[in-house]
């Protein structure tokens, strides 16, 4: 009789976790339309502060920072995400195991070939965050050179800690995958 109170419990620990894992594949397309908001909104200050312009005394040095805040910030919510993930599905693959059920059940965290393929789909999350990172400030970059190339010239270092900063939310970005979750037959730690 526990044997088969152990299994409801199970059964409930397994949906409530997968519940948590698609809230969390939720959370990273979120960050990606708060990323693709704030980028637009910055290009939109930059804008509309362009030179000539009373308020065009306003620290545009300063406004630039923004594109790769932006970025750091879309950089920490995939990683989180993914972590968050990778906990997640080791533990459905626990759940999966429970009696050997994964010998007789076909099993998506347990089993690699459902899982890498659920790791290389979700991939392509971490590209089109990685394309809009880089697009995002290449722009961000290109409009205050363009539009305010005399006060750029003077605070030429903005630009390259932009820059750099930028390239680092990145490479991050790129890095990501290699945290994802792996059965433990597949796993290298």
């Amino acid at each position: 009789m526990m044997s088969a109170k152990s299994h409801v419990d199970a059964n409930y620990r397994f949906i409530a976790a997968y519940n948590e894992v698609n809230s969390r594949i939720a959370q990273r397309h979120q960050a990606l339309t708060l990323y693709v908001t704030l980028v637009v909104s910055l290009l939109a200050a930059l804008v509309a502060l362009k030179p000539g312009e009373a308020n065009s005394k306003l620290p545009i040095e300063w406004l630039v920072m923004g594109f790769p805040v932006a970025s750091t910030c879309l950089a920490f919510l995939n990683y989180k995400a993914e972590r968050a993930i990778t906990n997640l599905r080791h533990f459905l693959s626990a759940l999966e195991r429970l009696d050997d059920a994964h010998l007789r059940l076909p099993s998506y965290n347990t089993d690699p070939v459902w899982a890498m393929g659920a790791n290389k789909a979700r991939r392509f999350q971490d590209y089109a965050s990685a394309v809009l990172v880089a697009g995002g400030n290449a722009i961000g970059l290109g409009a205050v050179i363009k539009i305010y190339p005399e006060r750029i010239a003077a605070n030429s270092f903005v630009i390259w800690i932009t820059a750099a900063i930028a390239i680092a939310s990145l490479c991050a970005l790129l890095f990501i995958p290699s945290w994802s979750y792996l059965p433990e037959s597949e796993n290298k730690t």
